[in-house]
């Protein structure tokens, strides 16, 4: 969506908008990381982001990547920027056909600033000389599908202090075709909001957006103020100077500072405020906050779906997708990128989706292994895996290596049943309670239009021991609300509903759906078979990443690869969504045995042998019921089924231990 158009929208409802920046880092640590904080920001509710443009070599292309993350796996409207510096016309062609491709529809067109190794600004041989120039390019080349961008500098640049002649370059470029301006850091409203006084009169009629910087340290905030020759009001450095050494308190009466200067714009009809993160998260979130901007539980964040929405290109009207990705947004898009068409409307069956392979980047466990091994500890029997798997239902582990975010509000319903469940050694990974017509606008609950109702039913993800499933999958099939798929890492299918072979129900199950005003019934969460077997590969692929962050002789990656090669991954759907319990009774009496004692499973070729019966009330159950085969993994000497990925590979891609990158970035940032 063109960022104008959102503008307009805020403009309109007369409620005030916000939007970040931010820059591509120079590190894979540092990319990884942000990548992490944008996710986080993104809850802050932001209209859109803009990423800053690295000229030339490796940054350029760096920033079309996070371009292209963001729209996609993110779902953040993103704005890129693009300069003149060291661009030949060819490589502006292909940032825009990325940008194109990514489905990115708004680019900030700057001149740049010059190399670091030159004085002065010289245009690229075979590029362009002005931003108006780039402006025109873009417009020609693309008609309206960009929304253009241009800098305005309300107290001059560095190479023209004449705020006159500035204004009648800002109206050129506007005229080649730019349809909003974002302005260079300033501190001093009463300067920035007589600069638009004299934009209005030079008939500048395009929205004007205010760029404003937060305050991370003092000694940040001189070097920037200084840098770029912006006005500071005497009374910020009276009330900064006496706690400068102290950071902490620079950063409350700095955020204080910069909410008055935001406030007073709101106050005269600015209704967006643009602001220089830094790639920093805390000193932006204490001055939205003293704004009273950020979503609240009274107020939340507008989710148009449950699920985080794709801004790439042919996504934007998706609305289905399987649940099993709940927590590994970004994995689900990576795998699904290349599909020719998203579903809309419902879930076919016809589609049969290809899912993408498992080497695509971003598949694999996150971070180093040292960072892992830090988060989750060195587990050395099942109970040492089962209380983690409770530190994080208990919202004291902040991840594990299938749901990348710490446990939402929405399980808190849930909480009491989960964490007795991990106790007792049945790991749960996926979850959601049932919901009988909440309202749209719920705050845990809600999502689509205003006025409606949202429903879903019953699910539960879990890891279970091979001891146990032949009497869950006898109790399950006992209960006619119930539908369950169970696999093990060998691709031992066994459920009651659609298997792929064309017996038994084949439709999708949809377990979440809306009913609003003028609008069919939207089911924007289902589960069915294919997606199941292809969510299986991943599964197990992330547990078996997990087991390699440590040594192969250890204990903890024996028992993490045991579990791996034996137990089964089992997903249940309650399909009476009335039923606020229908899920966990079925687990009643039920626990691993023995989970304090070390393992006994596959060690250097040793033939796995398990004569344990599971443990029902204390007594033991048979093993085979109502025609289910002996529940242990059956590989028969061959390699597990895996849709063409290798599991003996290690996949840890990414990290996420580098130390936050608080560097400048050139110009206006870049104008």
């Amino acid at each position: 969506m063109h960022i104008s158009a959102k503008l307009a929208e805020a403009q309109r409802l007369q409620r005030p908008s916000y939007s970040f920046e931010f820059f591509p880092p120079k590190t894979a640590q540092g990319v990884q990381n942000l990548y992490d904080r944008m996710d986080r920001m993104h809850g802050f509710g932001p209209s859109f982001i803009d990423i800053t443009w690295g000229a030339g070599g490796r940054l350029a292309t760096l920033t079309c990547e996070m371009v292209n993350t963001a729209q996609s796996a993110y779902g953040l409207e993103t704005c890129m920027h693009l300069t003149c510096t060291d661009m030949q016309k060819s490589k502006i062609d292909e940032a825009l056909k990325e940008a194109y491709n990514a489905g990115c529809t708004n680019i900030l067109a700057l001149r740049g600033d010059p190399p670091r190794e030159k004085e002065k600004w010289e245009a690229t041989a075979g590029g362009f000389r002005y931003a108006k120039d780039l402006v025109k390019y873009i417009r020609d080349a693309y008609g309206n599908h960009f929304d253009i961008g241009v800098a305005g500098y309300p107290e001059g640049c560095d190479d023209q202090d004449d705020p006159e002649l500035l204004i009648e370059h800002l109206k050129q470029k506007i005229d080649a075709g730019g349809t909003f301006v974002i302005t260079q850091m300033f501190y001093d409203a009463d300067l920035f909001l007589e600069w638009v006084a004299k934009c209005r009169k030079a008939g500048i009629n395009v929205p004007i957006i205010p760029g404003l910087m937060p305050i991370h340290t003092h000694a940040a905030f001189m070097r920037r103020a200084n840098w770029t020759k912006c006005h500071v009001p005497p009374e910020w450095h009276e009330k900064l100077n006496p706690i400068k050494n102290d950071d902490a308190a620079v950063r409350e009466v700095g955020a204080q500072l910069v909410a008055d200067l935001c406030r007073k714009l709101l106050d005269n009809g600015i209704i967006h405020l643009h602001f220089y993160t830094m790639n920093l998260a805390q000193a932006t979130r204490m001055v939205l906050d003293s704004l009273a901007l950020t979503p609240t539980s009274d107020s939340p964040a507008s989710k148009p779906l449950p699920w985080r929405q794709s801004l790439g290109l042919n996504r934007r009207d998706e609305n289905v997708r399987p649940i099993f990705w709940r927590n590994r947004n970004r994995s689900y898009v990576a795998r699904t990128q290349d599909w020719d068409e998203f579903p809309n409307g419902r879930w076919g069956d016809s589609r049969s989706p290809a899912y993408g392979e498992l080497d695509t980047y971003g598949i694999g466990l996150k971070g180093t292994n040292e960072a892992n091994r830090k988060l989750w500890g060195e587990p050395k029997t099942l109970k040492d895996v089962a209380d983690l798997f409770v530190s994080y239902m208990s919202g004291k582990v902040e991840a594990l290596p299938w749901s990348e975010s710490p446990i939402s509000s929405e399980a808190d319903t849930l909480r009491d049943d989960l964490i007795n469940l991990n106790s007792r050694g049945l790991l749960t990974i996926n979850s959601q309670p049932p919901v009988d017509g909440a309202r749209s606008s719920h705050p845990v609950y809600g999502w689509g239009p205003r006025n409606g109702y949202v429903f879903q039913k019953a699910y539960l993800e879990v890891l279970v021991s091979p001891e146990l499933i032949t009497e869950l999958l006898t109790r399950m099939d006992r209960n006619e609300d119930i539908t369950y798929y169970a696999v093990n890492q060998a691709g031992d299918l066994k459920t009651n509903a659609g298997d792929g072979s064309g017996h038994g129900d084949e439709g999708p199950n949809a377990v979440t759906w809306g009913v609003f005003p003028g609008k069919e019934i939207v089911q924007p969460t289902i589960v069915e078979t294919v997606s199941f077997l292809a969510w299986r590969d991943e599964f197990f692929r992330l547990g078996n990443d997990w087991s390699r962050c440590y040594d192969a002789s250890s204990v903890s990656r024996h028992v993490i690869k045991e579990m791996m090669e034996t137990w089964y991954l089992l997903n249940i759907v309650h399909n009476d969504f009335r039923q606020q319990r229908g899920i966990f009774p079925l687990f009643e009496g039920l626990q691993v045995p023995d989970m304090d004692q070390p393992m006994k499973g596959l060690t250097n070729g040793d033939t796995h042998s398990n004569d344990k019966k599971p443990t029902v009330n204390g007594k033991h159950s048979a093993s085979n019921v109502n025609g289910h085969a002996e529940a242990e993994a059956q590989t028969n000497g061959e390699k597990p089924e895996t849709q063409g990925a290798d599991l003996s590979e290690p996949h840890v891609t990414g990290a996420d231990t580098s130390k936050k990158d608080d560097k400048a970035t050139n110009g206006y940032h870049d104008a």
